[in-house]
This record gives C-alpha cells, structure tokens and sequence, in this order.
C-alpha cells in the first residue's frame, strides 16, 4: 500500500526547499496528488526516497524556473483548471465577467450576466475621455495592443483611489480597467445586431466584439468571444504573469501591474505570436497555398507562428476547444478552410500541434475582425488574471526577488 506523505515532509527527506519540490513536479520529476479536502499536495514516499537516493536531478540549459505556490491556475498535460473548475467547462458554460470573480474572490458567481451584474462593469467618463484622448496622437493603423499600453496608464491617472490594494478596491478597480480598456478601444462603425438577446449587449465579449468586428455583430459570435475571453483569463506563471506578479509584489497598483504584462505579452514567443499567426494566414489565398506558406517558414529558420506549446507538448486544449467553436460558428469560413490545411500540412511534417495563439488568429479571421484583433483578446482575457496574481501578491507582501548567479570574471582586467 502506498505511503503519502506532504510536501513539507516530502522537502525535508529530499533535502530542499518546498518550492524546490513543485519544481520537481511541473518537470515529471515527481508525481503528486491532492489529499481528500483536494487542497494540499501529497507524495508518494517510496518516489520521494527513490529521488533521494538517486540524488538531485540534473538538465540542461532550459527555460529558468522559479516556483511560487498559487491558488489560482493548475496546469495538466491536457487541461487547466481554474480554482478546481474545468477551464474548458467554464468556456462552454460561464461568461467571462463570472470567470474573473471566480479568480478574484474564489467565488464562481451562478447568476448569468444581464444588466444587473454588468452595471459594475463600467468606467467612469473621465477615465473613457483620458484613454481615447491619449491615442490621440497615434496613426491610424497602430495596432489594438499598442492601443491598450497607452490606454492603461491614461486610465490609472484618472483613478485617485489605485493604491487602495485590498481585495474589494481591486476587484472594483478590475472591473472599471477591464471596461476601460475596451470602452476606449476605437470603434469600427459595428454594432450589435437585433439577433441579441435583451441584456447581452452588456456583457465584455459584446462591447469587445463591436470594438473589432466592421460588420454587425451576431449573437453566435459573442459566445465564442466570451469562451475566448474565458480560455485565456489566466495559465498559470506565463511570462507575462510573471512579470506582472513581481510589479505587485512590490506594492505596483493594479494599472501598472496590468501595464507590466501588457509590455511582456508582446513578445513574439508569447501574446504577440498570434499576430504572427494572422499574418502567416493572412498569406494564403486559398487552401492549396498551405504547403508553399509553410514550407517558406521553413526554409528561412523561422517557427510556425501558433504552433507548439512548452507545456503542452500534445495539443493545447485551449486551441482545440477554440477551433472547434469557430467551426461550429462559421463553417464556411475562408480563414478556418486555410487554417485547417496550415494545420494538416504541419502535421504531416511532424510539427508541433497548434497553440491558443494560432485559434485567437483564426477566430479573429473568420470573424472579420480587425488586424491584431487576437492580441486584444488575449490582453483583456488575461488582465484578469494578471490581476487574481496580484491579489495573491498584495496578501503575501513579500517582494519577489530573485538572485542571480554571476558566471563574469573575478577580476576586472
């Protein structure tokens, strides 16, 4: 019979820190699981005195690790789960406004959004005045992304109380910023269709929608909107979570923390992989042009914008989930014929499986949606997220500080 043992003793036989420990986990190293209150960590004793014995594991040079020990996002080989709920669950079944309280307060409100729970989401017409006359100076065809990292700060300005930082000013705050940046979005003549039902218009998906979309919006596609939004709400320490988590471990307000990962969400192996993958579509006038699309890629050493995952390494369940929905929603649809061949094309060549990124790009393709539409997905979904790590760090008051292992030369010559 299996003795489990927990995570500190687990440590403390092994010799090293806890955080240690959940290092060894998230690299298969060790295997755990939850104890009957599904709350704390337990260890196989016989693994755990095996790894002792064995010594320390060693690799090489990969993506540093540091471990902090969060509530908020689990990670498997083939789902993620928001405080114990099913992601891709709450994507089919939750609006995204739900998602972010659950995340915020561990709470997973039951009523579905109307125009009662939208009323807080709302930002004040100071704040809508301060983020659109902020882009005021930025040429037409700057890109959503590049939008919000002006929009974040003229908000923060307008808000006296950001540095109010217990969990109620904050939640408040999130609300306000996540209408914000979407309310000062430009608009691109799109409006809601009749085919709404009475209250939808309210919920983010449906302002964000009107935001990227140049026809009238359908209902069909605000539900794929929403579970977009729900889908990306938070993963985890991704870069960009990182970066935010250490703003507010030193005390940052919420606008700076959101601003911090709106800096690193842009880099091409993160966000910004998705405007590679809309134009790597965008490429392709038919299905017949997949191969020649990739094959060019290729052949210039460059990867497959959208492709692979660090953690999933056997299909992003996000990108499935999301694929699938588009299909369902736009079956006809030009983009998702050429995405389907890109995606049969790089199997047949042994790439890696497509990621969240590669579906935002094709959803935002099948939907008409304005270039670099998929980024703003991505910013205002994770701002929730963001904002839940935050939360964390605000409570723990530590800052979070790494070392670093200096390798230059002992003396200066």
């Amino acid at each position: 019979m299996t003795d489990w043992i927990g995570a500190a003793e687990a440590a403390e036989r092994l010799g090293i820190k806890q955080a240690s420990l959940y290092a060894y986990v998230s690299r298969g190293v060790l295997s755990r699981r939850r104890d009957t209150d599904g709350r704390a960590s337990m260890f196989d004793a016989d693994e755990v005195a095996e790894l002792a014995r064995r010594g320390r594991p060693r690799r090489g040079v990969g993506p540093a690790e540091l471990v902090i020990e969060t509530e908020l996002t689990e990670i498997t080989s083939d789902t993620q789960r928001y405080r114990g709920h099913d992601a891709t669950d709450l994507a089919l079944r939750s609006s995204f406004e739900n998602v972010a309280m659950l995340l915020w307060t561990g709470s997973l409100p039951e009523a579905p959004p109307g125009p009662a729970v939208a009323a807080g989401w709302q930002a004040t017409a100071e704040a809508l005045a301060a983020g659109r006359a902020a882009q005021a100076a930025l040429p037409a065809g700057t890109l959503p992304l590049e939008r919000l990292q002006v929009i974040v700060p003229a908000l923060a300005a307008t808000d006296q109380f950001r540095l109010h930082l217990d969990r109620p000013a904050v939640v408040a705050a999130g609300k306000s910023l996540i209408a914000g940046m979407t309310g000062a979005l430009p608009g691109t003549g799109a409006e809601a269709g009749p085919v709404l039902r009475a209250g939808q218009a309210e919920t983010m998906a449906a302002r964000l929608a009107a935001k990227l979309c140049t026809e009238p919006v359908p209902e069909g596609l605000i539900q794929v909107l929403n579970a977009a939004l729900v889908l990306v709400a938070d993963h985890e320490l991704a870069a960009s979570t990182l970066a935010a988590r250490v703003a507010a471990s030193v005390r940052a307000d919420p606008y700076a923390v959101v601003a911090t990962g709106l800096g690193a969400m842009g880099g091409a192996l993160h966000g910004g992989a998705e405007l590679g993958a809309e134009l790597m579509l965008g490429s392709a006038g038919s299905p017949a042009d997949a191969p020649r699309v990739v094959g060019d890629l290729l052949r210039r050493g460059e990867r497959l914008p959208g492709f692979g995952h660090f953690v999933y390494t056997d299909g992003d369940p996000r990108a499935n989930l999301l694929l699938r929905l588009v299909a369902d929603y736009a079956p006809g649809s030009a983009v998702l014929a050429v995405a389907s061949a890109v995606t049969a094309e790089a199997r047949r060549r042994a790439l890696p499986e497509p990621n969240v990124e590669f579906a935002l790009a094709v959803l935002a393709g099948a939907a008409g949606m304005i270039r670099g539409a998929g980024e703003a997905i991505f910013a205002i979904g994770r701002t929730a997220g963001w904002l839940a790590h935050a939360l964390e760090e605000y409570e723990r008051n530590i800052p979070i500080r790494p070392r670093g292992v200096y390798i230059g030369p002992t003396v200066a010559i």
